[in-house]
């Protein structure tokens, strides 16, 4: 029987240093038990969780590996004393001072919830324009959600009848774990409260392409697995906008000179998005269609191959 008003804390991390000494720290005395589950790391990433007080799960490395599987790792070991609550947190991320207090008051708040998270920040937006972006993507509508991220707030007992984490996914986890507890009469809530400062570490281009051909390979797969209604339309605009539109061009344009006037259609997408949403994220917006392209194309591929694709990193 799970703890009442009990809150344990999972943290997963491969190879954070200084993030994650930052991370256990804002942890530490808010929490009943505090878990660490490495993935392999170098840089003694287990000794500092092992002097910073945290139970540390080491993963077996010689399996594929997926940050779903490193969270259900963390869920197994809480399971012989299991808490009231487990709070999830990356181990680039720390946790704000006041996070659980309105996150427990919003549970009291919203008895049918099973997750609550709050606003995660970039602790240097301004180190980099993509960083300046994941500060932004961050920045979701609070209410009734579909999804959280990687940091929330979640009912064990919940996420244990579920199954936890689907640990073959390698992108888009926890829209999946979400949209699997909402099936079961649990509700999501993001809530105006400061939850976790977040360390992208995003400094370069090929980081930001990276990044934004996973998600194309988590929306492609998302809505293989459960329909268009999650993430369906994600991948659709991917698809039209990185590949369907510059093959229609080349073919077009081959055929006859008119058919190049087609490629207007893009600075005509680039004003509309910019008129919305700015220019600078529009022009990521309209690039990152072919970043997710290729990753949407590449579970497609995949999946024909009757292979599973590896883990896509990005630092």
């Amino acid at each position: 029987m799970a703890v009442l008003g009990a809150v344990d804390a999972v943290v997963i991390g491969r190879n954070e240093g200084a993030r994650l000494v930052a991370c256990l720290a804002s942890l530490s005395g808010r929490v009943r038990r505090l878990v660490y589950v490495d993935s392999g790391s170098t840089d003694g990433s287990v000794a500092a969780a092992q002097a910073a007080g945290a139970e540390v799960v080491a993963l077996d490395m010689a399996l594929p590996f997926t940050a779903a599987r490193a969270r259900n790792a963390g869920i197994a070991w809480l399971a012989a004393d299991p808490p009231e609550f487990v709070q999830f947190v990356d181990g680039d991320c720390e946790l704000q001072p006041d996070w659980l207090t309105a996150a427990l008051a919003a549970f009291a708040a919203h008895p049918a919830a099973v997750v609550v998270c709050g606003r995660r920040r970039e602790r240097f937006p301004g180190a980099s324009v993509y960083i300046a972006l994941a500060d932004r993507e961050w920045d979701t509508p609070v209410g009734r959600a579909l999804a959280c991220g990687g940091d929330a707030l979640m009912r064990f007992a919940a996420v244990q009848a579920v199954g936890g984490y689907d640990p073959t996914l390698i992108a888009g986890e926890e829209p999946d774990l979400c949209l699997r507890l909402r099936a079961r009469g649990g509700e999501v809530w993001r809530i105006d409260a400061e939850m976790t400062l977040h360390d992208a570490a995003l400094t370069r281009f090929s980081q930001w392409w990276r990044r934004s051909v996973r998600a194309g390979h988590a929306f492609a797969e998302g809505a293989a697995r459960h329909g268009f209604g999650h993430w369906g339309g994600e991948t659709r605009r991917a698809l039209i906008w990185g590949a369907g539109l510059p093959v229609l061009i080349l073919g077009l344009g081959l055929a006859h000179p008119v058919g190049w006037l087609l490629v207007l259609a893009y600075p005509a997408q680039l004003a509309r998005l910019a008129r919305r949403e700015g220019l600078t994220w529009a022009v990521f917006s309209l690039l990152g269609k072919f970043a997710e392209a290729r990753g949407a194309l590449g579970y497609y591929l995949s999946r024909l191959r009757g292979r599973r694709k590896g883990l896509i990193e990005y630092k």
